[in-house]
């Protein structure tokens, strides 16, 4: 009986005091006795042992952590201002000295916002904006420019990822004496402010405008080349069909003529019939009803009137 008394007793005990703590895979701990740091960081996962009431456990992240910047305002060398947003990952490389610079994440925090909005800005305004907002010396895609604005795009240095790459050597020099290590640090956001957007967006307006005159003017001059090739076949058609058709006209006049000749050759009273007939013929064409005929007795058409009676 007095053996399960003091095996509930030391399970109470033990129980109260709480000598055992457990360090998780992704925990690296640092244990202080009476607010001091005391042995060396413990990073091995498992259960361990310390002093109840004495000694306390402080926990630190093993895994990247992130660090998260406000957009702020800034100005480039070449006086232009524009609002950046930035973002880093970050850890935890020496927990001992972590914990006696920053205490905790958020003294992490805070401080990173001073290093790296600091460096950033810095940054930002050794480089003007063509070298912030731009990575490469891209060629213009074709139709994206004039062709005498081929080079309108200006050509830069540095570069973007430049840029970046200063920010974040800066930032880790200042970081060394601060347990922490900063992985990566990228621009999230690049924006002109609300001034020079308006006029940004003007110019790109004007750009796109300036392109498409010039594709309905290379339009409107093949229209016009079409229309003009248009006209030119159309009068060439029909200038062979005049062309034909006085040749068939002539050829057709050849025949009649032929065949009256061959009618006229025939008897003597063909000719006359003939002869009649073409007689008719000329005063069809020159006379009308309005015509006071004078016939002389010696006339053709006098004489075919008289042959007709007898």
């Amino acid at each position: 009986m007095r053996t399960v008394t003091l095996i509930v007793i030391a399970i109470i005990l033990i129980s109260i005091l709480n000598p055992f703590y457990v360090v998780k895979e992704y925990e690296q701990v640092v244990i202080t006795q009476f607010g001091r740091p005391i042995g060396n960081p413990i990073s091995t996962p498992g259960l361990k042992l310390k002093i109840p009431f004495i000694q306390k456990v402080h926990r630190f992240e093993k895994r990247f952590l992130e660090w998260d910047g406000d957009a702020n305002q800034l100005p480039t060398k070449d006086k232009r201002f524009i609002w950046v947003d930035t973002y880093a990952r970050w850890r935890i490389t020496d927990p001992l000295l972590y914990f006696q610079r920053l205490r905790d994440e958020r003294g992490a925090q805070t401080r990173l916002d001073d290093i790296l909005d600091g460096e950033t800005r810095n940054a930002i305004a050794n480089y003007d904006l063509v070298e912030v907002v731009r990575s490469t010396n891209r060629t213009p895609n074709e139709g994206d420019t004039l062709p005498e604005d081929q080079d309108v795009l200006e050509p830069i240095k540095y570069g973007r990822d430049k840029v970046r790459a200063e920010v974040l050597r800066n930032a880790r020099s200042r970081t060394q004496d601060l347990g922490i290590e900063i992985l990566d640090i990228e621009f999230k956001r690049i924006n002109y402010v609300e001034q020079v957007q308006q006029k940004v967006y003007e110019r790109m307006i004007a750009e796109r405008k300036r392109i498409a005159d010039r594709f309905r003017s290379e339009g409107e001059g093949e229209a016009s080349r079409i229309r003009g090739e248009k006209d030119r076949e159309l009068l060439r058609i029909r200038s062979e069909a005049y062309r034909r058709a006085q040749e068939i006209k002539g050829e057709a006049d050849a025949k009649a003529t032929a065949i009256y000749a061959r009618a006229y050759d025939q008897s003597p009273q063909s000719r006359s019939f003939f002869g009649f007939l073409q007689t008719m013929k000329s005063y069809e064409n020159t006379i009308d009803d309005q015509t006071l005929l004078l016939l002389s007795t010696k006339g053709e058409f006098y004489r075919f009137l008289k042959n007709t009676r007898e």
